[in-house]
């Protein structure tokens, strides 16, 4: 049986990830495969640990990326540092937290959860009230939830873990390069970062940080495989159990990532690269003008929306900036309205999960993807759809007021066609 060769439709995408990735990434992978534990490559890692560093605004030793999909960042983290009956704290505003909760009990913590309805978030002092009443080992909490396109406050509830002797394990998956992450400021103690939203790279890697509060943790259940172990590794007495997990064991994989370069895994070598040219851009930008950037493009998405006669859904005043989520009006088949989007306009959106599947489509500005050119015309295509599906739009007005908001911001932020 004969194949084609692989040919893929272009496609503007706006949703909450996967993004549009940047060129120059998808250049940066073409380039030729190293071993890797050829110097040229681990001068390569070396780089990527360090300009992760710079877009966690950490200064953790630790900070490199776990090879999987964003949610193996999620697991490696948490299995390294629960064992068996430790007590999680998991505050739920949206399908990623109850993803929290997943992997923890999977591992044998004893979760404790509170939750709040979906599109709203918690008031610090709420969450704090319940780590002194549980008395978690860990607490675990999302940060940006593309679910409902809402965003936690974290810096309360971080210095209140500080104070307490409680670990703050951050999901900053959809946030990490979009917006603020203070890793440091906000006494956050590991924290989760993906490839394939505001960074622009493809999906495939979770980079993580995480200090010496966690490493002293993983130090101390640490365990070499046999096939590699050195007499030394044999004769080292473990005070606590051994990680459960070997593929993603971070007392291993500090070991890989660290001077002493021993054997974990192949590593995946142009994603690799991928992840560093898109960290450079990130900082070749600047972490400032990129947040911004998001905002002016939020600013724009937000005002066409709402002209064009469609209502906002989530708290806005603790929104995700790289995420819009919009009521679907009543009567409208909001599938039918992503099918034509994608069909006539090779343009995607996304629909969104649980309690809010078939209420909500949520539009991402992320990364690549958040630019003056997509924003106007993902507000032009929803206009001609809804008028097509027998919504009673404002027409006309949705670009009109997207295009009031970028008058006088383009040389501030560089919001013209080309600039990412």
């Amino acid at each position: 049986m004969a194949f084609s060769e692989l040919h893929t439709p272009m496609r503007t995408i706006m949703t909450p990830g996967p993004v549009e990735v940047d060129p120059r990434v998808l250049r940066a992978m073409s380039t030729p495969i190293l071993g890797q534990f050829d110097p040229a490559f681990t001068t390569i890692m070396n780089e990527v640990m360090e300009m992760l560093r710079l877009v966690f605004q950490t200064k953790n030793k630790w900070a490199f990326p776990i090879d999987g999909t964003s949610r193996s960042g999620n697991e490696a983290i948490l299995c390294s540092i629960i064992e068996p009956r430790d007590k999680v704290l998991v505050p739920i505003f949206g399908r990623f937290g109850h993803l929290l909760v997943e992997i923890c009990e999977r591992y044998g913590a004893e979760v404790h959860t509170i939750e709040c309805s979906w599109g709203e978030v918690f008031d610090p002092q709420v969450v704090i009230k319940e780590i002194k009443k549980v008395s978690p080992k860990i607490t675990a909490i999302v940060h940006g939830e593309t679910s409902t396109g809402c965003m936690q406050p974290l810096k309360e509830i971080g210095v209140a873990c500080r104070e307490l002797d409680v670990l703050l394990v951050v999901d900053a998956v959809a946030s990490i390069g979009g917006t603020d992450v203070k890793v440091d400021e906000w006494c956050i103690d590991g924290l989760i970062g993906g490839t394939q939203k505001c960074l622009s790279v493809p999906s495939g890697m979770a980079p993580i940080t995480y200090n010496e509060r966690i490493e002293k943790i993983i130090q101390s259940r640490k365990k070499v495989e046999r096939g590699i172990a050195t007499e030394e590794d044999r004769q080292k007495v473990l005070s606590h159990r051994p990680i459960t997990s070997n593929y993603f064991d971070l007392s291993m994989l500090q070991d890989y990532w660290g001077p002493r370069r021993l054997n974990h895994h192949t590593e995946a070598t142009s994603m690799i690269y991928a992840l560093r040219e898109g960290l450079r851009l990130v900082l070749e930008e600047g972490l400032e003008k990129r947040f911004a950037r998001h905002k002016i493009h939020e600013s724009a998405l937000i005002a066409g929306v709402k002209a064009m006669g469609l209502t906002l859904f989530g708290d806005q005043e603790n929104k995700l900036p790289c995420v819009t989520c919009i009521g679907i009006p009543e009567g409208i088949d909001g599938e039918a309205v992503r099918g034509m989007l994608l069909n006539e306009f090779s343009i995607e959106i996304a629909s969104s999960f649980g309690p809010l599947h078939g209420k909500i489509w949520r539009i991402g500005t992320m990364g690549f993807s958040c630019r003056k050119e997509n924003i106007l015309f993902v507000l032009a295509s929803l206009e001609a759809v809804l008028l097509r599906q027998g919504f009673e739009v404002n027409r006309g007005e949705a670009l009109q007021a997207a295009l009031d908001v970028y008058v006088g911001k383009t040389e501030k932020v560089g919001v013209g066609r080309g600039s990412i």
